[in-house]
């Protein structure tokens, strides 16, 4: 349920699937699963009969697909919630499974950075080996897009799945059974693909669904402001005396953006104020925060830690978690993560990581 130019993650992958003549859809839910029902209802509005499923604790993406079981009958489509894709793919897929063959898809698409994601060997169209999880060491550039076709099989494989190190049980585990018991074909993908794995993740995804966008800015726009139509405004939002909202930028409902402010290439979410003066870049401000006047979160490429982990090269100015507030004439730093209910002081100069929660004074 993630925004994307204002709308849900999810709206993007229903729409796909739709267009693709699938006409029946089943949503595995959990984690605050109201949001997604009242959002989607019965799918009528997408031209889709949308029925849920309760995924009562969270052990992995195999043992979600595994939900669904008393459901379904013949073969059948999973897609995962947090990938973007074109509509194309879903019928390569579905052609695939829909053979009679009793054939096994999975779609693989090139990307730039493989090791970001899980690996996927093939050899003469079908998949040799899925690597599960990123920074795996494997010599290819191919990677799993997200999209598989199953027949009712998939189910004793996922049985015999075992589980993962943190416990879960994951999709491309049961995928390198079914490689080893029957086969699995590999669906190539050149069209669009973004997931969002991280925060900042928000900002090409963007970019890559704003065509995709009609009629994007809307809102209450002052006099003397400037807003892109490569932007996308929500109706409640607002944007003060000439303020600038840069192109490949989003500012949620309720948000408001003051006089003189300038964002570019940044999401701003629901209910956040930038203030009069402050300069926004590269950024992902989170929903009721506030950066203060004249404040400036400066945009570029950085090393960013999340977990233990680094990422390089990540065009991030900074993420400002939900609720926190970053005081007047303060600067966040290219790379800067600042948790949720955090507090930066008037005037500090930060950072790195700052915890949710914590609090940055001068001095």
């Amino acid at each position: 349920m993630i925004p994307i130019a204002n709308r849900p993650i999810l709206e993007y992958i229903v729409e796909s699937v739709a267009e693709a003549g699938i006409e029946e859809l089943i949503v595995v839910v959990g984690y605050e699963r109201d949001r997604i029902q009242t959002h989607f209802g019965d799918g009528d509005e997408w031209g889709v009969s949308i029925q849920y499923v309760v995924q009562e604790k969270q052990l992995g993406t195999a043992h979600a697909v595994a939900q669904v079981e008393p459901h379904v009958d013949a073969p059948f489509l999973v897609l995962n919630g947090d990938c973007i894709v074109d509509s194309s793919i879903v019928s390569d897929v579905q052609d695939v499974v829909a053979s009679g063959q009793g054939a096994h898809a999975m779609a693989v698409t090139r990307v730039e950075r493989p090791a970001l994601y899980s690996g996927v060997a093939t050899d003469s169209g079908r998949v040799r080996t899925v690597v599960d999880g990123p920074g795996q060491d494997m010599d290819t550039e191919l990677i799993n897009a997200g999209v598989y076709g199953f027949t009712t099989r998939v189910f004793d494989a996922i049985r015999a799945t075992e589980p993962s190190g943190s416990g879960e049980y994951e999709l491309p585990s049961t995928v390198n059974r079914l490689v080893a018991a029957s086969g699995v074909r590999a669906v190539p993908y050149t069209g669009a693909w973004h997931d969002v794995s991280n925060l900042w993740d928000l900002l090409p995804i963007t970019d890559l669904v704003l065509d995709r966008v009609s009629d994007p800015v809307a809102g209450s726009i002052a006099d003397g402001a400037r807003v892109s139509n490569r932007s996308v405004l929500a109706p409640t939002a607002s944007v003060g005396q000439n303020a600038v909202v840069g192109a490949n930028s989003t500012v949620g409902e309720n948000a408001h953006v003051g006089s003189n402010a300038t964002i570019k290439h940044s999401v701003v979410f629901p209910d956040a104020s930038i203030e009069a003066g402050a300069v926004v870049t590269d950024s992902i401000v989170g929903a009721g925060a506030t950066i203060g006047a004249n404040a400036t979160i400066r945009g570029g490429v950085s090393t960013v830690a999340i977990r233990g982990t680094l990422h390089d090269d990540v065009r991030l100015g900074a993420v400002v978690g939900d609720d926190t507030a970053v005081g007047g004439g303060a600067v966040l730093s290219p790379g800067t993560v600042v948790g949720n209910d955090a507090t930066i002081g008037d005037g500090c100069t930060v950072s790195g990581r700052i915890g949710g929660g914590e609090t940055v004074r001068r001095g």
